[in-house]
């Protein structure tokens, strides 16, 4: 988690022009660049989270297809669930906060609670094997007597992805820990 945040971080700041690494050796102004290189590295983040989300989100919409080839029609309003949870997940996500405080902005957002910030949205990441492993998951119990666990596990790891992001305000506000 450590190696996305400095890579993401070296790909923002490495991509500032001339006049900003100049304005670096004004006092004060570098951390407000690595302030805003952190804001990007999380937009960065959650616009990844958003491409694989609604990946998955298209791959349970398969397997709805599937399910309804195989005639097991009886969870195709329950993959939908799912489906909608995951697509709820990700619009969230891409269109959340970025725990923006400008130069001249009344609150200010420290360096550690934007690291706090980014460090919860890479743990996100790791939802994203879940659903895979999820969504697999129901792909190989189509015609056995596993199916109906396998759809609930999909529906119960898709409602964890949206209570995760619902502890995200915590983060911003300094009220929970990652």
């Amino acid at each position: 988690m450590s190696d996305l945040k400095d890579q993401i971080l070296n790909n923002v700041t490495g991509d500032m022009d001339m006049i900003k690494k100049l304005a670096n050796k004004i006092p004060g102004f570098k951390g407000y660049i690595e302030s805003n290189a952190r804001r990007d590295s999380d937009k960065l983040v959650r616009d990844l989270l958003f491409k694989r989300f609604r990946e998955l989100e298209g791959q349970v919409s398969s397997l709805q297809s599937d399910l309804g080839n195989a005639g097991e029609i009886d969870y195709i309003d329950d993959l939908e669930k799912s489906a909608i949870k995951l697509r709820t997940f990700a619009d969230r996500v891409r269109t959340a906060k970025r725990g923006y405080a400008g130069l001249f902005d009344a609150v200010k957002v420290k360096t550690d609670d934007l690291d706090r910030l980014l460090a919860y949205d890479n743990a996100m990441l790791e939802l994203v094997d879940q659903v895979k492993a999820a969504i697999d998951n129901v792909q190989a119990s189509i015609g056995s007597d596993g199916l109906p666990a396998a759809v609930r596990n999909l529906e119960s790891v898709s409602r964890q992805c949206v209570e995760t992001f619902d502890r995200r305000e915590e983060v911003i506000s300094g009220a929970a820990g990652v």
